[in-house]
């Protein structure tokens, strides 16, 4: 099993807002120091942190440059006018000077290794953990080609950032508002697969799931295809029953009402429980199933891991049988 989709959540490092600007229409970036003047960990392309916000939230944003000669972290963050609430809290609540706490950074979404081309995609803001990935590529001096979709240049960005960039030959901006010859098309981008390529993209659901889709029409692996959701879909509880989560070795069951969710009732029975995203999109929460067959509505495990049936995420996810026989010692599941 490979160590890259960690479920416990490390010790919380301080941090001081270093500078915050406008990076887009809607978009903030903000450069993050630790107090103590100290670096802050390292990390490879792909990473994010947890970001403690005002009022108790906790949201996880992709780190969008590799780490500089001062150590500091940068993230962008779209004002999402459909999120719950944690874009709009940092962007409007927190300012230059203010203190953070985060956590170290996870990576769940990290470059293959090897000499393989790699083809990036990323749409909207995206675009933060995979220009992260065109600049380690470009350092290492590994061959690859990077794709940026946005509605217009306004709401986009880093585009100044990717047209300086000495790896900027190998970048594509694709603008919907721009001239019909520069829009994107996926099937062209992408092109039949080939057995030493790796494809990489993030974005609005709907962006990546055509991309994927495509990707898959012309015949490119699982395997080979990576994928880093910001969000998941709404989804509909209208039939939703209540079951039952019986704990491995001790027998206590925990009932889960038809309104609540998984993780909630743990809580409520008082064990805890790591929660982050809340929409099984991280894999904070993850959790070992030894019997049961779940009822996945996560977008971190994939598809063969859904169908294996042993773990699943209580943020969001239920049962498709009475009972499930958890285990709730700390996860760390395979992934393609």
């Amino acid at each position: 099993m490979e160590d890259k989709k960690g479920a416990v959540m490390g010790t919380l490092l301080k941090v001081r807002v270093a500078r915050r600007e406008m990076l887009a229409e809607g978009i903030a970036g903000y450069e993050l120091a630790a107090v103590d003047g100290a670096a802050l960990p390292d990390f490879m392309a792909g990473a994010h942190i947890d970001v403690h916000l005002p009022g108790g939230l906790v949201r996880q944003y992709s780190l969008c440059e590799l780490p500089g000669t001062q150590g500091r972290y940068r993230i962008g963050v779209l004002r999402d006018p459909q999120s719950r609430g944690g874009s709009a809290r940092l962007i409007d609540a927190v300012r230059e000077g203010d203190e953070l706490a985060i956590g170290a950074p996870r990576n769940h979404f990290a470059l293959q290794g090897g000499t393989q081309r790699s083809l990036l995609f990323a749409g909207g803001i995206g675009v933060t953990p995979i220009l992260c990935m065109a600049q380690q590529l470009a350092r290492e001096g590994r061959p690859f080609e990077m794709h940026y979709c946005g509605r217009s240049l306004s709401r986009m960005a880093f585009v100044d950032t990717l047209r300086g960039s000495g790896y900027s030959d190998q970048v594509r901006i694709h603008v919907d508002e721009g001239p019909p010859a520069q829009r994107f098309d996926a099937r062209t981008a992408i092109g039949a697969a080939a057995e030493d390529s790796h494809l990489y993209v993030c974005g609005p659901t709907g962006f990546m799931d055509h991309v994927l889709e495509t990707a898959r029409s012309l015949g490119w692996p699982e395997e080979r295809l990576h994928r880093e959701y910001f969000a998941a879909a709404p989804v509909d509880h209208a039939g939703d029953d209540a079951f039952e989560l019986e704990l491995l070795g001790t027998g206590q069951v925990v009932p889960v009402r038809a309104e609540q969710s998984a993780a909630q009732a743990l809580l409520d029975a008082g064990f805890p429980l790591s929660l982050s995203c809340e929409q099984g999109v991280c894999g904070t929460c993850i959790t070992r199933v030894a019997q049961g067959v779940p009822d996945h509505r996560d977008l971190y495990l994939t598809e063969e891991e859904h169908l294996r049936n042993d773990a699943f995420m209580p943020c969001c996810s239920r049962a498709r049988t009475p009972r499930l026989v958890i285990d709730l010692q700390p996860v760390n599941p395979s992934c393609n």
